[in-house]
């Protein structure tokens, strides 16, 4: 039981408690605790999603010195905006604008990851809330192009 609660620690970010609680639900199942702790971490995104983002960061990414994207990414406080899985998160997202040349935060959300076509932005995002426990949003971006 100890080696499926790492494992799926490793996978999915949640907690030590958490992970037990769903592999106890799951009947020791790893796709069905994992199943179980995506919809508790979107549950949980889903209740932070009206707070404020006061904080966050500014982002760059220049790509080949042809391609270059400045982001805005917010966050509920500057605790988080120093936090190494948000400036990560922020990182990832400006690779994706400067491949995927999205028009809008909007239309952003909806493009699949580009390093995991089975996931959307906005998913990426909610998981990212979810290990954090404060709400996050795509403020503005500008992307550049040579």
């Amino acid at each position: 039981m100890t080696q499926d609660i790492q494992k799926l620690r490793e996978e999915t970010g949640a907690g030590v408690m958490d992970c037990k609680r769903a592999l106890q639900k799951a009947k020791g199942d790893l796709k069905k605790a994992q199943e179980i702790i995506k919809e508790k971490g979107l549950a949980k995104a889903a209740k932070r999603s009206g707070r404020e983002t006061g904080a966050g960061l500014l982002e760059s990414y220049i790509h080949a010195e042809r391609v270059g994207v400045l982001l805005e990414l917010r966050c509920e406080t500057d605790f988080v905006a120093k936090n190494k899985k948000f400036k990560e998160l922020a990182h990832e997202l400006a690779m994706q604008i400067a491949a995927m040349n999205p028009k809008n935060e909007k239309e952003l959300l909806k493009q699949p990851y580009i390093k995991d076509e089975e996931e959307t932005i906005e998913e990426i995002i909610k998981k990212t809330i979810a290990e954090i426990g404060e709400n996050i949003e795509v403020e503005r971006f500008t992307r550049y192009e040579i």
